[in-house]
């Protein structure tokens, strides 16, 4: 048996860690004679008791064959650390998952991703935000990245998916187990068209404490890390922590002051966080890696920092519209827009987003907007 179906075998022990497996690793067990270690062999190199009783008392070979049988029946692959397919960005991290289950096309692992992540019970406002975002950033060419989780996770998938773009979606469970339930057909969507992915074997279930683990790997396959909206103990802190550990961006939307959800964002950018108000804040950071268009030479001109977000398209929703047509006869202030157009204050804010990442809208100091 091979050394990654060896490392294949170790991750299917429920409860091996990520250590005891590099433990094992580096006492030079990632081959046969693992199959003849006693519980006493197993503690030699470091690990528990219990698990040491458990390695002892059914790993072999038999067993491994049976576990990958499993797998392929459930129309899931696995891919090792050891394989030449293994996402290179994932393998700088710290502790790069030993294995990786997946349905999908696995090389959008490796192509050119950003990470959008959020609270789960996202404003009005953040939801606007995470679909505009997501969808002109995977038009551009970028893998938009999340967890599959409730809010804006799922916004995000389905912008990418909307616009025929591209997406990954990194799960805190096995492939076999779907969390939230209510994302089943979001889940098969991303398996048919993107990439789903795991480090969980068949059968893990949905634990607290898996769900920093996953955000690790999110992290990791990116260049960088959006938090689209967020309160101060959302899980997305975690994974904006993980991408700084890594080396990589991390983006932030503003939001109303006034928002819970907003103070993990503007903490963030408190801290050094770049402030997104449009993609094209985050793809002028990664033009030099995105696709050329056909019959474009050189730098694509559609992301040229001097002409702004040149993705974003005029198209405006009917809202949009009336409150453009408003500000022809400004510009405004955020009372005056307020006063105009009876909205509450989220939904206009919302709305003036929308209208500034489609560049048809603009902001001057004091809270003032007029029309571009």
């Amino acid at each position: 048996m091979d050394t990654r179906d060896l490392l294949f075998g170790l991750n299917e022990v429920e409860g091996i860690g990520w250590k005891s497996i590099d433990k094992i690793r580096r006492a030079g067990l990632l081959s046969d004679q693992a199959f003849h270690c006693r519980a006493e062999d197993w503690q030699e190199v470091g690990l528990t008791a219990k698990m040491s009783q458990r390695l002892a008392g059914m790993f072999d070979a038999r067993w491994v064959q049976k576990r990958r049988l499993l797998m392929e029946e459930s129309g899931a692959a696995m891919i090792t650390i050891l394989d030449e397919e293994y996402p290179a960005m994932l393998k700088e991290t710290a502790e790069p998952p030993w294995v990786l289950y997946y349905r999908g096309s696995l090389k959008l692992a490796s192509q050119p991703a950003i990470a959008m992540v959020g609270t789960r019970v996202p404003t009005a406002y953040g939801r606007k935000v995470g679909e505009i975002l997501a969808g002109q950033l995977s038009r551009s060419g970028l893998a938009v990245v999340s967890g599959l989780a409730r809010g804006i996770d799922s916004v995000c998938h389905e912008a990418a998916l909307a616009c025929g773009g591209n997406t990954v979606a990194v799960v805190a469970t096995g492939l076999d187990n779907v969390y939230p339930p209510e994302n089943r057909e979001l889940e098969r969507e991303i398996s048919r068209r993107g990439l789903v992915l795991s480090e969980y074997p068949l059968g893990t279930k949905s634990h607290p404490g898996l769900f920093p683990q996953r955000n690790r790997i999110i992290a990791g396959l990116t260049l960088g890390t959006v938090v689209v909206e967020a309160d101060s103990r959302s899980g997305s802190l975690i994974t904006a922590d993980a991408a700084l550990e890594a080396g990589r961006d991390v983006f932030a939307v503003p939001g109303p002051v006034t928002s819970p959800k907003s103070r993990g964002a503007l903490e963030l950018i408190k801290q050094g966080a770049k402030l997104v108000t449009g993609a094209g804040d985050i793809l002028e950071e990664y033009i030099s890696l995105l696709p050329v268009k056909e019959g474009e030479t050189g730098e694509n001109p559609l992301f040229d920092p001097g002409r702004g977000d040149g993705l974003a398209e005029k198209k405006l929703t009917s809202e949009e519209s009336h409150l453009y047509h408003i500000l022809h006869q400004g510009p405004f202030t955020l009372d005056e827009l307020l006063s105009r157009t009876s909205w509450d204050f989220g939904h206009l804010h919302s709305v003036l987003l929308s209208l500034i990442i489609k560049k048809a809208v603009t902001q001057l100091p004091g809270a003032i907007y007029k029309v571009i």
